[in-house]
């Protein structure tokens, strides 16, 4: 066997040369993980109830994500820069993805996350439409490199960066009236279909429509950033199919690899060739559509569609609901397995977290929405699994809001 690592030379090391993303890191010293669990050096059990925020959507380690791993790697790892090689785990993943889209959706860009699929998407919407300006939403969040921070609506992320692209117009989520600042001026509109970041707000079917509608009008490609939302999160396959239309891009990341690092932007074939001339490498990723990955998340895919976690996403996301039921709760915006939990105050959703944590169960803020914390569970976890996480985080806000 064996022997367990120096977790105190782990965690110096971690610390002392890993670059930290905030002050207060949870610091959880994770030896191993699978399904819905996540055990730590002692090892102690942890429910993972944000599955890496909405990354592991058929839990953690899936025996066929494992294996189709397993199996390409004994193939062979990278082998040149993307697009240039056939490869068999990037052709069947295409395959396979684009006979689950609309018809128009059928040619796919492999990248490496959710950030990058966004930018691919605005230089893409950029090139077939020769225009400049962008429109994005208040309170949004497309990844942090610049140009997808450019479309964010969080100025606290925002303001020690500047000056990021220029041209992008903010309008207010859900509000039909700012509707026509939309113009033929706008390259794209660049919207997610539930906003997460902004703690899990969810349009009218209406006003998606009226904004597929004004997108239709003015000719600006209509981008849809479904990083957070795809793959089952919300109880379909894709977030875009709650409102009866289609983006004319449609962007991914996050639960796509079952655990391993991809995106992917996707529109008309007609549209994605625009890329290849005009330069040649108008658009260029070195580690996209790694074969790996790919092979990952041909695998993940086949686990979703091949059962009912999806449909089940709905019934599961009731069950917390109605089982977290709490007077210290303001409100609980939900969709499929996707929830804030809202609070009085930032504090209060600090301490429940922390308290949570040490109480074997993960939960989590979001960074815009300081008062609320996020659930977004494996779609794999069972009805039981739902009760016995709700009555522990019911019994730690009884503590917080008492003392």
């Amino acid at each position: 066997m064996t022997p367990n690592p120096n977790w105190n030379d782990l965690r110096n090391t971690f610390f002392r040369h890993i670059a930290q993303t905030s002050p207060v890191p949870l610091g959880l010293e994770i030896d191993r993980a699978r399904g819905i669990y996540l055990y730590d050096s002692s090892g102690k059990k942890y429910m993972d109830l944000i599955s890496g925020i909405a990354v592991s959507n058929i839990g953690h380690r899936h025996p066929k994500v494992v294996r189709a791993i397993k199996k390409q790697v004994d193939k062979y790892l990278h082998v040149m820069a993307y697009g240039e090689f056939i490869q068999e785990p990037q052709s069947r993943l295409a395959k396979k993805l684009t006979s689950l889209l609309p018809q128009h959706l059928d040619a796919v860009y492999f990248v490496n996350s959710g950030t990058e699929a966004n930018e691919g998407a605005i230089k893409l919407a950029k090139r077939v439409t020769g225009r400049t300006d962008l429109i994005a939403f208040e309170n949004s969040y497309h990844g942090s490199t610049l140009g997808a921070l450019s479309v964010s609506g969080n100025e606290k992320k925002k303001f020690r960066y500047r000056p990021l692209i220029p041209g992008v117009t903010l309008l207010k989520f859900n509000k039909a009236d700012d509707l026509g600042k939309i113009t033929r001026k706008a390259a794209a509109v660049i919207i997610e279909p539930i906003q997460g970041d902004a703690g899990v707000r969810i349009p009218s079917k209406e006003y998606m429509k009226l904004l597929r509608k004004k997108c239709d009008e003015t000719g600006t490609q209509l981008i849809f950033d479904e990083v957070q939302t795809g793959f089952g999160r919300t109880g379909k396959l894709f977030a875009y199919e709650h409102f009866g239309i289609v983006p004319d891009i449609l962007t991914m990341a996050k639960a796509m690899g079952g655990g391993m690092p991809i995106g992917a932007f996707v529109a008309a074939k007609e549209k994605m060739i625009s890329l290849s001339h005009d330069p040649t490498l108008g658009h260029i990723t070195t580690f996209g559509g790694h074969p790996v990955n790919c092979a990952a998340a041909l695998a993940n895919l086949e686990v979703l569609t091949g059962g009912k976690l999806i449909s089940n996403a709905e019934g599961k996301g009731r069950l917390f609901e109605k089982s977290l039921k709490h007077t210290a709760i303001r409100e609980i915006r939900r969709i499929g397995l996707m929830m804030a939990i809202e609070f009085e105050s930032e504090e209060t959703v600090h301490q429940i977290v922390r308290k949570c944590l040490d109480k074997g169960v993960i939960t989590f803020w979001f960074l815009s929405t300081a008062n609320s914390f996020r659930l977004t569970p494996p779609l794999t976890i069972r009805r039981n699994e739902i009760k016995t996480a709700c009555k522990l985080i019911r019994n730690v806000i009884d503590e917080v809001v008492k003392s």
